[in-house]
């Protein structure tokens, strides 16, 4: 990476699910060729100093064939429930799109098992997969293949996407909304957290209703984390963050990851991607007077949203560094932002 370049360890992608929708048209081997599509690949990441992140893994209500996702929240299907007997296999299939893209890398792309193994990796210029979750439709209630799943490398997890299953109640995608809508922790979650708490694997609160986040508040021993969501003050998203749960997170030493998506980024909530970079700033100063410069970070969703223009995919990470400065952050809080802030926090959390 050139020295230039600040490095930047990102909360949360969905670059997996797009290679593993994308079949034959966009493998494995297609993630070491610069696209025009999608937001992350092996040459991009290299020109915007993306260096780790934690690379989420999602069963859709739909499965597609190819790269498009309609996550449309008009459409009551797209957020229909998922039985474990298709997201446990659709998970597999995404765990080994990760395995064959470190495979295939060279040692250029490693799936780290902890903070140590990621540091490492970044340090030698090399990119560090941590495999994450989002929504365990693909677990059993149970818990039974949980180790399993851990022993493959997964070290982060969100109980729900924007859906309820078995373990909790997920946040709809309406606008303008409330994140308190829908139940909380079902006693399968609760063990779920129990578990994840003792076995050093992350609990991510994005997606989960309000009633959901004070249950694991209430249960949780770990920071409480939000890996890609916004301030609920400047974006009424029921997916964005309220004062009151910020307080709860910089009570705990938790962390919030800044999502790129411009519907939980704009006061109008409009999928617009004329969307200036200053919204993204915005929601930064928000954050940090909120949460302390130790408790901001990137939850890009990358790959899995609409990002404005200027920023484009990861390549232009730079852009929205050089946005910072014109805002006069410091390089210290930039660098805190940009990775060591996700870094200290999976620390804390035991990985």
């Amino acid at each position: 990476m050139p020295a230039d370049l600040i490095p930047v360890f990102d909360g949360h992608n969905d670059t997996l699910l797009r290679l593993v929708l994308a079949g034959g048209s966009r493998d494995a081997k297609s993630f070491f060729v610069e696209g025009k599509t999608g937001h992350i690949d092996l040459p991009r990441a290299r020109k915007g100093g993306f260096c780790g992140g934690l690379f989420a893994m999602f069963t859709p209500s739909r499965l597609l064939d190819d790269e498009t996702l309609d996550l449309s929240p008009d459409d009551p299907g797209n957020f229909a429930p998922v039985s474990r007997e298709n997201a446990e296999p659709f998970t597999r299939k995404m765990i080994d799109m990760a395995l064959s893209i470190e495979s295939l890398s060279g040692g250029d792309v490693v799936i780290a098992h902890s903070v140590g193994e990621a540091r490492r990796a970044m340090a030698d210029g090399k990119l560090a997969i941590i495999l994450h979750i989002e929504g365990v439709e693909c677990l059993s209630p149970d818990l039974s293949n949980l180790h399993e799943l851990y022993q493959a490398g997964l070290r982060s997890l969100g109980p729900v996407w924007s859906r309820k299953n078995a373990f909790a109640d997920g946040v709809p995608m309406d606008f303008p909304g409330s994140p308190d809508t829908g139940s909380g922790l079902t006693e399968a979650g609760r063990d779920l957290i129990r578990a994840c708490n003792t076995m050093g694997i992350m609990v991510d609160l994005s997606h989960i209703t309000e009633k959901g986040f004070w249950d694991i508040a209430e249960l949780s021993t770990k920071p409480l984390v939000a890996s890609h969501s916004n301030a609920h003050a400047i974006c009424q998203s029921p997916r964005n963050l309220t004062d009151k749960q910020l307080e709860a997170v910089r009570a705990s030493a938790g962390l919030v990851g800044i999502n790129f998506h411009v519907g939980f980024l704009r006061p109008d909530g409009a999928k617009d991607e004329r969307t200036d970079l200053d919204q993204i700033v915005a929601h930064t100063d928000y954050l940090l007077e909120k949460l302390g410069e130790d408790g901001v970070a990137f939850g890009s969703d990358f790959d899995g949203c609409t990002v404005p223009a200027a920023l484009g995919d990861a390549a232009g990470m730079p852009r929205l560094i050089e946005r910072y400065r014109q805002a006069g952050y410091g390089e210290t809080l930039i660098r805190k932002i940009a990775a060591e802030n996700w870094l200290s926090l999976l620390e804390r959390t035991g990985l």
